[in-house]
């Protein structure tokens, strides 16, 4: 992989898993609703196992430099 696209697809992937970490970490303490119109516990567990997901995609773009 070219570094220019790997550090841009690093980056974004890292960006959207800390902030979708953050969204989760945000409203599961306050109990409220991770996503409109489904359950609590599965939303939160879907969106932690998707922010970890893109964590470790970016950790891979960047391990490929």
């Amino acid at each position: 992989m070219e570094s220019g696209p790997a550090i841009f697809a690093g980056t974004v992937f890292a960006l959207f898993g800390a902030a979708m970490l953050a969204w989760v970490a945000n409203r599961v303490p306050r109990r409220e609703p991770v996503a409109a119109g489904v359950g609590r516990a599965a939303s939160a567990t879907l969106a932690t196992l998707a922010a970890l997901a893109s964590l470790t995609a970016g950790a891979w773009c960047f391990a490929r430099l």
